[in-house]
């Protein structure tokens, strides 16, 4: 049994590492430019890739590094990383739903700390319950792309043209697509919240009253309420119970 298990780990380990390539590529481009804007805050080389490494959060280091160049007190930097970062309290509770009853508290403590926008998009569309060795291997090939990327922007980012580091970050959004449009595909409800969560995003954006709130703070709203609604109106069934 602890052969098979072993074995099991293996194969979803290297299968994350696998479906985090692309995820580790468009973090490198992404990480190019934040590490531009660490330089400009006054961040060495070496500072901004162990903040990247331990933090890894694209949103929550840009607002950081922009209040550090500012010289913004230390209470209204864990406020504003707090707010920008807020959406992963969303996210670790939605990924919480793949854990099996038998998942060690260490594995729980790991996946949470691990957790990213696209990293907890190719974990939740795992099918079946999430083994935690999936979300290892992504982790250890975009963890080390997103630190080493925000080194070299600090090191040689402002050698390259503006138009080139905004070319490489379009394959981060490409990323996100591929990660939609498989379920979409599939079931004709999600295609329709994906499509409903667009347009409302996108009108949040632009209404003079709503468009004052931090796009943190919007996407948690914004998550929460279609997400709810979607609950209630098209509860997902229990296969244990479909199966009683």
């Amino acid at each position: 049994m602890s052969t098979e298990m072993e074995h099991n780990n293996k194969t979803a380990f290297f299968m994350g590492i696998k479906h985090g390539v692309p995820i580790a590529m468009g973090y490198f481009a992404v990480a190019f430019t934040l590490g531009i804007v660490a330089k400009k805050a006054g961040v060495t080389a070496l500072q901004s890739m162990i903040v990247s490494a331990t933090n890894s959060a694209s949103a929550g280091e840009y607002v950081g590094f922009t209040l550090i160049g500012v010289n913004a007190a230390y209470l209204e930097l864990a406020v504003m990383t707090l707010v920008a970062n807020a959406r992963y309290i969303l996210l670790s509770c939605a990924l919480s739903q793949k854990f099996s009853d038998k998942m060690r508290t260490i594995h729980r403590f790991l996946l949470g700390w691990f957790i990213t926008d696209e990293i907890f998009g190719i974990s939740v569309s795992v099918p079946g319950k999430l083994n935690p060795f999936y979300t290892y291997g992504a982790a250890a090939i975009s963890i080390p792309a997103w630190s080493i990327g925000t080194y070299l922007g600090v090191v040689m980012g402002n050698l390259l043209p503006e138009n080139v580091v905004s070319a490489l970050s379009v394959g981060l959004y490409g990323m996100f697509i591929a990660i939609i449009i498989p379920p979409a595909k599939k079931d004709k409800i999600i295609a329709c919240l994906v499509v409903i969560s667009m347009l409302v995003s996108y009108l949040s954006s632009r209404l003079p009253a709503v468009a004052k709130v931090s796009s943190g703070t919007r996407i948690i709203l914004i998550t929460v309420i279609i997400s709810s609604v979607a609950a209630i109106l098209f509860p997902v069934k229990d296969d244990k119970k479909e199966a009683a």
